[in-house]
Parts: structure tokens; sequence; C-alpha cells
């Protein structure tokens, strides 16, 4: 008998490259969010969070991994 807590699948949640979300970011700018968005695969709504967090931080994707990482190596 299969219970309730059998049927549910776990939801695995991608995880993209600084480098892609630069590059998907460029292209945004080029040909628009919702082009992009259809062409890559992705929601709209992830780009434009995206493209939020690089305005809000004024920092590149890839310069936030080094920082992150950095605050990691610091913290141990």
């Amino acid at each position: 008998m299969k219970t309730k807590k059998d049927s549910i699948t776990p939801i695995v949640r991608k995880k993209y490259t600084a480098q892609f979300k630069e590059q998907a970011l460029a292209r945004t700018d080029k040909d628009g969010v919702p082009k992009v968005a259809q062409d890559l695969g992705l929601a709209e709504s992830l780009l434009y969070n995206w493209k939020a967090k690089r305005n809000q931080t004024g920092v590149t994707f890839e310069d936030q991994k080094l920082q992150q990482a950095e605050m990691a190596r610091l913290k141990r």
C-alpha cells in the first residue's frame, strides 16, 4: 500500500554557474527577457530576479561568488 509520503517526488533545483547567468543577462539586454527565457528554457521571473540582484549589488555574479568564497574562508 502506497502512502502519501511515497508518492511525493522531491523538487530538484538546477544550479546555474555565474558565467551562465552573466551570459544570459547580457543576451537580455540585446534580445529582451521573454525571448531569452524562451530560448534557454528558463522562467522569465528567474531572469528578472538575476537582473534585480545584479543591479542591487552592482557586482557581477562571478565577483559575488568570489566574495562568498572569501567570506567562507575567513569564517573558517
